[in-house]
């Protein structure tokens, strides 16, 4: 029988309109004294009017270079043990988080997530996405502990922009035909991959269902419970598909096709999960999917998400530039493999034929 690690949730998760009033409280519950915030500009700006002073934890903060790469982590690290913080709270996207919690696994330190986007599962699981200072793709790591608090004012979220929210729903589209592609094939599934597998589908039914509502609501600044069911379907149903799934519920050709993208300059300005939503097509037309793709294509349409490389801003479309995202997505150990034996020519072809059924089309 395989074994499965799974790590199905942070210690303790709130997610409630003024939630952050309780937060030296809650850092008082677990014996901290002294913390450090780590956040980029504009999440600090976005979390700061919903933070109270501090009356008796001493606290810093550090803003970070933008990037979850190893030279931030190494330096982050360093400063992290030499001033002796209790633990470390990252404010923000998932590349804060990220960085937070991979300098907390290097110090042994707990994480306190509070993210101030609903764009990934990034504050629900204990992983890191590593990109170069470039932003080009290394790798991402698993840790053996997950947060020990992860805090969610819906209302930063709210006023976070449209196309993260956007971008969120493309990536978390994603749980489910990257766990589906793996899982559907297994007869006599253990309890956690059954998990993973119903919170995958719920992924692709809940956003189908509330996502026009809670883009309506977040355009209008107005908190709902379709807001609230997407944000929450994005970070704590995503997460599970791979807390439960372990490697199962984790990643497949989707975000193998997003890494491969990231070698190309003018994708990094492209958000993470509208690469992934390409992605997701890809794969699709890889696994012969035509009647998925077209099934997508209005929803993508209806929100934003790109149907074509034009639309994720690469316009100097070669062959030699499409060879180059092919090799990257399938080199040896990417996560396009689990489908099968998948190479670069299979990619070209793969993204040719999307790109064909894609360009004229229309709702």
């Amino acid at each position: 029988m395989e074994t499965f690690s799974v790590h199905g949730a942070p210690s303790e998760y709130i997610a409630s309109d003024g939630i952050l009033n309780q937060l030296e409280d809650k850092l008082k519950e677990r014996g901290f004294k002294r913390v450090l915030f780590v956040h980029g500009v504009k999440s600090w700006a976005a979390a700061k009017p919903f933070i109270p002073d501090f009356k008796e934890i001493r606290y810093e903060d550090y803003s970070y270079s933008g990037e979850c790469s190893l030279s931030e982590i190494t330096s982050l690290t360093s400063l992290v043990s030499s001033r002796s913080f209790d633990a470390v709270i990252a404010v923000g996207g998932g590349k804060v988080l990220d960085l937070v919690k991979a300098v907390c696994h290097k110090t042994h330190k707990p994480s306190v997530l509070i993210p101030t986007l609903a764009s990934n599962c990034a504050p629900w699981t204990p992983i890191s996405v590593l990109y170069d200072e470039q932003g080009s793709f290394i790798r991402y790591d698993v840790y053996p502990v997950s947060a020990s608090l992860v805090l969610l004012e819906p209302r930063i979220l709210l006023q976070a922009p449209i196309e993260m929210l956007i971008a969120g729903i493309g990536d978390t589209l994603a749980k489910w035909y990257e766990a589906d592609v793996q899982m559907a094939a297994i007869p006599n599934k253990p309890v956690p991959l059954q998990i993973s597998h119903y919170t995958a589908r719920q992924c692709k039914d809940l956003l189908l269902e509330h996502a026009e509502a809670a883009i309506e609501s977040a355009k209008k600044g107005v908190l709902t419970d379709d807001f609230l069911k997407v944000a929450e379907t994005i970070i704590i149903l995503g997460g599970m598909v791979g807390g439960y799934g372990d490697h199962y519920g984790r990643i497949a050709g989707a975000h193998s096709i997003h890494n491969g993208l990231t070698c190309l300059e003018e994708t990094h300005q492209a958000l993470h999960g509208d690469k992934v939503a390409y992605g997701i097509l890809v794969q699709l037309v890889l696994e012969n999917k035509w009647n998925e793709v077209k099934s997508l294509l209005p929803f993508y349409r209806k929100f934003g998400l790109p149907l074509s490389l034009t639309e994720l801003g690469v316009l100097d479309i070669t062959e030699d530039r499409m060879n180059e995202v092919a090799k990257k997505s399938t080199i040896p150990g990417e996560s396009i493999h689990i489908i099968g034996d998948i190479t670069a020519g299979d990619v070209n072809r793969a993204v040719s034929l999307l790109e064909g059924y894609t360009r004229n089309y229309s709702i």
